[in-house]
């Protein structure tokens, strides 16, 4: 299998030309190609954890209640899926390069207007900015699938766990960020004007001189109209198997929505654990996610993906199992380290697996990326509503159920037969 670490050559696989960009033959090495597809990755962990640490500041600075921060939480999301849904003509009409560029500085100047409407305490203004942000989150999300998929195709080997990987460093980046900030005394407004100046830089300098131009399809095939596009995206949604991918995807997704937004809560209020060990549960668990998905591609290159989206499901069952019957902290860290890896390989595997699955993987990835999104969407929110008559730690039960649907389906995350249509 070709190395990009020791032979950096030029991307040949599947670019055609478009839009009066060249081929990639005169564009990077694909170590280059892999690196800036990282460095996004990286971004976009980074974006997401933005504001959660100084939720607190902004509340108060704001001058609203909990359930407008909760509504400015729903537009990002809102606008995540709206980014989702316009990524595959975006794609088609800049391409891959000018498309993360866009993505990026969408990301970037939204970002910055978050930090202008929090400095003056402007609730709409900063709506429209979670709203915005969230479209760029999506978009780029599609994207960088996409770019890394391609990337993984070149290289010959699995590349897209340490990716996703990568991402879960950025969230940790990003959350120390905000933490460190907090206690500084450094302003909301200034942290998220600081990282949209932060973010641009990268992008400039990194990201885009990085990625290829011409878009990622197997060489020959011819190009489509946009009419055809969209009909092959909305074809999409009626292919059993990638909405089969899509189910893997929305379990984990659900796990990991539900970890983020109940885990530290059920520890403190359920496990009579102090604020402080309830904060270091989510440490241990965003730590285990991307430590496993760093050091997944080999494992994948070993087992396949079926098997080992298989086994790391069944260790997060036990995990999340171990969670709410436990009543030792040993047994508890364990289950959460567990909980870790049961989400950590469904999505980005999914991701590839859905790529692969058919034409169009811009439009698959979209599809699945969608059904993904629905679990942090409505994920949160259920957990919290069966909380009410059953407590928090039965209502985490959901996740184990919706890991066993992951479970029951993964056979879709395999090679997609010949005889298929």
């Amino acid at each position: 299998m070709a190395s990009c670490h020791l032979r950096p050559r030029h991307y040949d696989y599947g670019v055609t030309e478009e839009a009066g960009e060249s081929t990639a033959d005169e564009g990077p090495s694909l170590a280059r190609w892999r690196w800036a597809v990282t460095v996004a990755f990286g971004l976009g962990g980074i974006t997401v954890s933005a504001w959660g640490p100084r939720m607190p500041a902004i509340k108060a600075e704001l001058g609203t209640g909990t359930a407008t921060i909760g509504l400015l939480l729903a537009g990002e999301t809102v606008g995540a899926v709206l980014g989702l849904l316009v990524s595959t003509p975006v794609l088609r009409r800049l391409g891959g390069r000018w498309a993360l560029a866009g993505a990026l500085g969408i990301i970037a100047a939204s970002l910055g207007v978050m930090g202008l409407a929090t400095a003056v305490g402007s609730v709409p203004l900063i709506a429209v900015a979670f709203v915005i942000t969230g479209a760029g989150i999506g978009l780029l999300d599609v994207l960088i699938n996409v770019e890394g998929t391609a990337a993984e195709r070149a290289a010959g080997r699995t590349l897209m766990p340490s990716m996703h990987g990568t991402w879960s460093v950025g969230v940790a980046v990003g959350s120390g960020i905000g933490a460190a900030c907090a206690g500084l005394g450094i302003s909301p407004g200034s942290q998220f004007t600081g990282e949209a100046a932060g973010l641009a830089v990268a992008a400039a300098l990194v990201v885009v001189p990085g990625i290829p131009r011409g878009r990622r399809e197997p060489t020959g095939r011819l190009p489509r109209s946009r009419a055809q596009a969209v009909l092959q995206w909305l074809r999409g949604w009626l292919d059993w198997r990638l909405l089969l991918i899509g189910l893997v995807m929305l379990g984990c997704d659900l796990g990991e929505g539900g970890a983020n937004s109940w885990l530290t809560l059920a520890a403190h209020a359920d496990h009579g654990q102090s604020a402080a060990v309830a904060a270091l549960f989510l440490t241990v668990f965003a730590a285990s996610e991307a430590l496993t998905r760093i050091c997944g591609g080999p494992v994948v290159d070993r087992l396949g993906r079926v098997r080992t989206t298989q086994v790391t499901i069944a260790l997060g069952i036990a995990g999340i199992a171990a969670f709410i019957l436990g009543g030792i902290n040993v047994v508890l860290l364990l289950g959460v380290a567990a909980w870790a890896i049961g989400v950590s390989m469904g999505f980005p595997l999914g991701m590839t697996a859905a790529a692969e699955s058919g034409p169009d993987p811009d439009a698959r990835i979209s599809v699945v990326g969608s059904i993904g999104y629905l679990a942090n969407i409505a994920g949160p929110p259920l957990i919290g509503a069966l909380a009410q008559p059953l407590g928090l730690l039965s209502a985490l039960w959901v996740i184990a159920v919706m890991f066993g649907a992951a479970l029951a389906v993964s056979g879709s995350l395999g090679p997609r037969r010949a005889s298929e249509p």
